[in-house]
This record gives C-alpha cells, structure tokens and sequence, in this order.
C-alpha cells in the first residue's frame, strides 16, 4: 500500500498554538505585557512628600489661606454666619444667649464709662476727702446695682434656655454675663436684634 512516510512533516501530528486567552491565564505577566510591580514599589509610588519641594510658595499660600479664613472670620461677625464664626461664640445656645442680651438693658454696659469719668474727675477736680467718698461711693454702689442686675439676667437666662434646650451648657452663663459689660455697639459678634425683640 502506498502511504506517506512517517518522516514526512505533513504526517506529524498538529498541534494547535495555545491561544491568548490560555496564555493569560497560565502566565499572569502576559496580560498586562508587564510584570507586576511589588508592593514595596507600588507604596513607594503612592508616597508624597511631606515637605513641599517649594517652600516659598508652600508659605505664601498659607498666608493666604489665613488671611481668608480671617475674612471670613471678620465678615460672619458682623452678619452672625454661625459656620464661620470662633469656636467661644459657636452653637445654638450662646446665639440665644447673645440675643438675650442684646434684647434687653444692662447696666453693666455702662461700669467703664463710670471708671473714666471717675478718673478724668479725680485729675479734675481738687482732691478732698469728701469729694473722694462721694465719687467712689457712687462707683460701688454702680458696681453692686450691676452685680444685681447680672445675677437676676442669669436666673432668667438659664430658665429660658433650660426650657428651651432642655439643659443648660457649660459657659454659656459666663459668656452672656461677660457680653453684658460690654457696651452694645462694641459686642463682637454684632447685635443680631433689637432692645425688646426677646428670642423664641
């Protein structure tokens, strides 16, 4: 019978060419053309300085970052813009108490104006033993009228805002007593109300 050799390349059996998808999957690398990258270079790769290459620049952003947030600082002061205002004058129970305040008459507000009237009469006027009774007697007798009238503010404030709030925060009484000695124009934040337009 006539055949074909069995050394003849045509006679040998064909063996299919392992396609990409075979490759891929018994060799990793060949997919991404690459070998992956160990872990130590790929944090190294993820890594940024901490100190910025140009610290001339570096500085004079930061300048300007502060001079920003004081703007803002400045501006929610005077408008009352809660996000932006300082951390002492933040949260809703020191903007009621900061309208309680300004809602009403303090006779605190008026004790340094008495010291500097004290003091320009002293220069003023011959010191005499008398008159030295008089002017400082007047002084103390202002400075016990405004005590009184700081102790009944806080009772009334704290009753307010207990029932309003349920309980009342550390330093929020000291913070409405020292606002008002304050003369009301000179209150930062400003006024946010009238005399007599009490909060809800």
């Amino acid at each position: 019978m006539f055949g074909r050799k069995k050394d003849d390349p045509s006679a040998q059996p064909v063996t299919p060419a392992p396609s990409e998808a075979a490759t891929r999957a018994t060799d990793p690398r060949a997919a991404k053309g690459a070998p992956t990258p160990s872990r130590k270079a790929q944090e190294a790769a993820r890594k940024r300085p901490l100190v910025p290459n140009d610290r001339a620049a570096a500085k004079v952003a930061a300048r300007d970052a502060r001079r920003e947030e004081q703007a803002r600082m400045r501006r929610a002061l005077d408008t009352g813009d809660e996000r932006f205002l300082p951390a002492r004058d933040k949260g809703p129970q020191k903007r009621f108490a900061r309208d309680f305040v300004d809602a009403r008459f303090s006779l605190g507000e008026y004790v340094m104006f008495a010291a500097l009237a004290i003091v320009v009469l002293s220069i003023a006027v011959p010191v005499t033993s008398q008159t030295q009774i008089l002017v400082f007697g007047f002084f103390w007798v202002l400075v016990l009228a405004v005590v009184i009238d700081a102790f009944l503010m806080t009772r009334k404030l704290k009753r307010q805002i207990g029932a309003k709030f349920g309980s009342v925060n550390p330093g929020v009484v000291w913070y409405a007593s020292m606002r008002s000695l304050q003369f009301r124009r000179l209150r930062l934040p400003k006024p946010m109300v009238k005399r007599g337009e009490w909060p809800k």
